[in-house]
């Protein structure tokens, strides 16, 4: 990104269910981070994965959204309308051969028994299959790839690509586009050049970078904030039955969010209009006072300790 550049941020959840406090974090520090620099902040939802959609749940992220005072600029951007865009990067890769169809099972791939502290490896069993009958998905050819960033908050990262990950999916069996690639080509469509997100998605970053790199794209910067996480180290979701936000109270639930990004925001701003909590926050955030953590557990009282 160049310096000279305005700031774009964005904010991309899926509409699996609605806005807790750890996607209220993720939405926060990205508008703050784009907003403290006279930067747009749009939105984006990723909704791809369709059997995860809960009927609704996109609109209703939406008002909560409006109601906590986190006004996006322009339209609201749906992956589920974007497939022509990333039928269009997939054929790019595939003509540039780096792109191949894979016919292994998640089972297969586990017998294989190659690993690392990042889960399944995929060796490359598919790269010279010549037939291609039955369901398969496309992977990306990694080769000996290390990808090296900073990141804002976490610092230096560096991951071997080929030794950690191995070739990875683009386009899943069931046809339907994988988060890697479709991210990174929205992120360019919308000329998005600051990442602020959730450190569950740090590992996954080099992916992105290195699909940036093949497709010719811009890299944005990144910054990934500390995980909200239970007191027993699970990610809040709807899964571990993470409740609600509350759009009744948004000033004390801004004002608990800013705290958990060491913000350190004065309680007399729980009792003002979400448009003073916003202003407050904006002209005093600093990046440098974000936990540099991957994750923070939030008790019920509120109260966080690093995880």
């Amino acid at each position: 990104m160049n310096k000279e550049d305005p700031i774009v941020g964005r904010f991309a959840p899926s509409p699996t269910g609605p806005l807790h406090f750890g996607s209220l974090v993720a939405a926060l520090g990205s508008y703050l981070a784009a907003r403290s620099q006279g930067g747009r902040w749009l939105v984006r939802m990723e909704d791809l994965d369709k059997p995860r959609e809960v009927p609704g749940a996109a609109a209703d992220i939406l008002r909560t959204l409006d109601a906590f005072g986190l006004h996006w600029d322009g339209d609201v951007m749906f992956q589920s309308r974007r497939t022509e865009s990333y039928r269009d990067a997939l054929q790019s890769l595939s003509s540039a051969g780096l792109a191949y169809a894979c016919v292994c099972s998640r089972r297969e791939i586990a017998a294989l028994g190659k690993r690392s502290a990042l889960g399944l490896v995929y060796p490359g069993r598919c790269r010279e299959r010549q037939s291609l009958d039955g369901a398969h998905s496309i992977r990306v050819r990694t080769d000996e790839a290390i990808i090296e960033f900073h990141d804002r908050i976490q610092g230096r990262q560096r991951q071997d690509l080929g030794t950690m990950i191995g070739d990875f999916v683009i386009r899943r069996a069931d046809a339907l586009f994988a988060y890697q690639l479709a991210v990174v080509v929205d992120d360019a469509e919308q000329g998005i050049n600051q990442v602020v997100r959730g450190s569950d998605l740090l590992d996954s970053t080099p992916r992105q970078i290195h699909l940036q790199r093949k497709l010719g794209l811009p890299q944005p910067d990144y910054s990934h904030l500390p995980l909200a996480v239970t007191i027993h180290g699970e990610k809040l979701s709807k899964l571990t039955s993470a409740p609600a936000v509350d759009r009744d109270r948004p000033g004390p639930e801004l004002l608990r969010a800013l705290n958990f990004l060491g913000q350190s925001a004065p309680r007399a701003l729980a009792s003002q209009a979400v448009e003073e909590i916003l202003a407050w926050a904006a002209r005093h955030w600093r990046t440098e006072s974000v936990p540099a953590v991957k994750s923070l557990a939030v008790a019920c009282d509120g109260e966080q300790t690093a995880a």
